[in-house]
């Protein structure tokens, strides 16, 4: 089963509702005289809290947690500690994280879509630090290395490390000493298994752009064949549940490809090649569609030159054009397409605009025929006519 088949959420922020600092409970974690860590014991405060919050109807899902740097202000503690236990909260699905939304509360239990996200450096890590394990062949109970070391052998901060460590701990891969040292602090209980997107994943390889990618070409050939034309970006958008401007950059990635032909204006884009297939489509299939950035440059040449052609069959100087909504019309191209090519001409001196009840667009001179040489009568004071026939 494809990503975009599975049950996703697309959220809007707008529509959630943040709770307020005075709804936390009022009496705050004791952080003093405690053995365990701070994010582990607001890890214990937030899990309550939200767990009797759903049991009593005081809590509902999809609903936003105050923002990091307040809860961390509330607490009295730094943003990387409560980041730290929101982390260990999202383990237990209590919690949801998505970038420029915030973190939403979910029942465990729920059944509910799920936010569509990319894989964090946490995740990743924890992947590495499986392969760690099956790659070194280790035994059960053997220790691993401090978390620095893996840091440096795995290549990322050690606070992330230390995360992922954490997380292996919940699920019974490691299990910790009862006790902090510079040494190794970890112990193998069992060997993890790795699933088939493990041991293939590259750890660039899960972007949220990544994800959609793959699940756009997945869609491409179970509902689409070649010519047909995919729906516009918003449509795009409600279907893989991801925003217009994610749906964009996976597009862009199938264009360069040679899958997709994007085409400017009502055409929209075109599939030219299935993803399956290592076919090159033949050139002269798609040699009659400009590509996107050229179909810019050729749509207003195109349409300069055919209202230039107009304005010296039509008008005089000084005459006023038909509106910009009539000439989209004549010319059948969008009124933007119009509007801009009266925008070229207006700095070619062709036309100019004027404002207000008596305004529109009139004739500033008559263009002249492309390749041939025009001559114009002017007014010219006879002296100088006759200092030009002596002079000759």
């Amino acid at each position: 089963m494809t990503n975009f088949q599975k049950s996703f959420a697309k959220l809007e922020k707008a529509d959630l509702k943040r709770i307020e600092l005075n709804e936390l409970p009022k009496e705050i974690p004791n952080f003093k005289n405690s053995f365990e860590s701070k994010d582990s014991i607001i890890r214990k405060w937030l899990t309550d809290w939200i767990v009797n919050g759903f049991k009593k109807g005081k809590l509902k899902e999809n609903t936003l947690l105050p923002k990091k740097a307040d809860l961390a202000y509330y607490l009295g503690v730094s943003i990387g500690t409560v980041q730290n236990a929101i982390r260990y909260v999202e383990d237990s699905g209590y919690l949801e994280s998505k970038q420029r939304i915030g973190t939403v509360l979910r029942n465990a239990d729920s059944t509910n879509p799920v936010i569509r996200k990319s894989t964090s450096k946490r995740e990743k890590v924890i992947t590495q630090i499986k392969k760690y394990i099956v790659d070194n062949n280790m035994n059960v109970n053997e220790p691993l290395p401090s978390a620095r070391q893996i840091s440096a052998i795995i290549g990322h901060s050690t606070n992330t490390i230390r995360l992922a460590l954490e997380y292996l701990c919940s699920v019974g891969v490691l299990e910790t000493r009862a006790f902090r040292t510079n040494e190794s602090n970890w112990i193998l209980k069992s060997i993890p298994d790795l699933s088939k997107e493990e041991c293939e994943e590259d750890k660039d390889n899960n972007t949220l752009v990544k994800q959609v990618e793959r699940d756009l070409k997945d869609y491409i050939c179970r509902t689409h064949k070649v010519g047909d034309r995919l729906p516009a970006h918003f449509e795009l958008s409600e279907i893989l549940k991801v925003s217009i401007k994610t749906v964009h950059d996976a597009m862009k990635v199938l264009i360069d490809e040679g899958i997709l032909l994007a085409r400017r204006g009502r055409y929209g884009t075109t599939i030219i090649k299935m993803p399956d297939d290592n076919i090159l489509q033949p050139e002269n299939e798609i040699s009659i569609f400009a590509k996107a950035e050229e179909a810019q440059y050729y749509s207003y040449q195109k349409i300069e030159n055919s209202i230039k052609t107009y304005i010296r069959e039509n008008f005089e100087v000084g005459e006023k054009m038909p509106s910009m909504e009539s000439l989209s019309k004549k010319f059948d191209v969008s009124s933007n397409t119009i509007r801009k090519a009266l925008q070229n001409l207006s700095k070619q001196g062709y036309v100019q605009f004027s404002r207000g009840r008596y305004g529109g667009t009139f004739v500033t001179d008559i263009p002249e025929i492309e390749g041939a040489q025009t001559f114009r009568w002017l007014a010219v004071s006879p002296e100088y006519t006759f200092t030009f026939e002596n002079d000759r």
